[in-house]
């Protein structure tokens, strides 16, 4: 996992409440195992119109907001089903933080434990950067060891997160690393354990 500290990138405003893990990633697309290549399915339901032709109105099929990777939405974002391939998607897309009034509590730890920071704040604050992010390339800096987001004007608001949550994201922990860190002791038991049978 991708170590999150200090990330600054182009806002994509996709200001809409109650953004299901159905629209992110379409239940047809979950037939892969792999966490790699969802991208490409990321919002395919809006993005493509019916005979698979990129629909020019959808936010991100527009130049302006081509290589964005700080997405603005509304509030309970991520949620409906558990799948962690809406993760997945957004991560393979290039999205590095999701900016919304609230987020669904099964998607705000799957996107963690997948290095995609949920940053929640004042709905009235995730307006008003939807609303310059429509207006022109606008850029963020979400600053994760300050807890902070700024634009190149501003500091904007300080937001909370777990601290546990913090850690692993400000050092690319997912469980896996996780459990790894402690491989002498596990390797040291599994040893022990294969003498004692």
């Amino acid at each position: 996992m991708q170590p999150f500290r200090v990330h600054t990138g182009l806002v994509a405003p996709l200001y809409r409440p109650n953004i299901d893990t159905d629209q992110i990633v379409p239940k047809q697309f979950l037939k892969r195992i792999e966490r790699t290549g969802f991208g490409q399915f990321l919002f395919y339901d809006w993005r493509y119109t019916p005979d698979g032709q990129p629909d020019p109105s959808f936010v991100l099929n527009m130049p302006l907001y081509r290589g964005a990777s700080i997405m603005v939405a509304g509030r309970n974002f991520g949620c409906g089903s558990s799948r962690e391939h809406a993760p997945w998607a957004l991560v393979d897309y290039g999205f590095r933080a999701i900016i919304a009034p609230s987020f669904a509590d099964i998607f705000a730890n799957n996107a963690i434990k997948n290095g995609l920071l949920p940053v929640a704040l004042d709905e009235e604050l995730v307006q008003l950067i939807a609303a310059r992010a429509e207006e022109k390339a606008y850029m963020l800096t979400i600053d994760l060891e300050r807890r902070e987001v700024r634009d190149q004007e501003a500091s904007l608001a300080r937001f909370q997160i777990d601290d546990f949550a913090r850690h692993c994201l400000l050092n690319g922990l997912d469980e896996i690393a996780l459990t790894l860190q402690h491989e002498a002791l596990i390797t040291a038991y599994e040893e022990r354990r294969r003498k004692n049978v």
